[in-house]
């Protein structure tokens, strides 16, 4: 059974993702000594600094 996610949080659920590319992701986060979520996490934020740096995005929380 699942467990719910903790207070404030949500979950994603990914379908259709190509084998290889999952391997990919799965090295280039070994290699950094991350979890795929911790290394997924980091690419977001960057990118959405640098949105909201371009004025794209409204600064956000989190």
């Amino acid at each position: 059974m699942a467990r719910p996610p903790a207070e404030g949080t949500g979950a994603w659920n990914f379908r259709d993702i190509p084998r290889g590319f999952m391997q990919r992701v799965k090295m280039a986060t070994a290699y950094e000594g991350k979890t795929v979520k911790k290394w997924l996490m980091d690419l977001a934020k960057t990118r959405l600094a640098e949105m909201e740096k371009k004025g794209i995005l409204p600064k956000g929380k989190g």
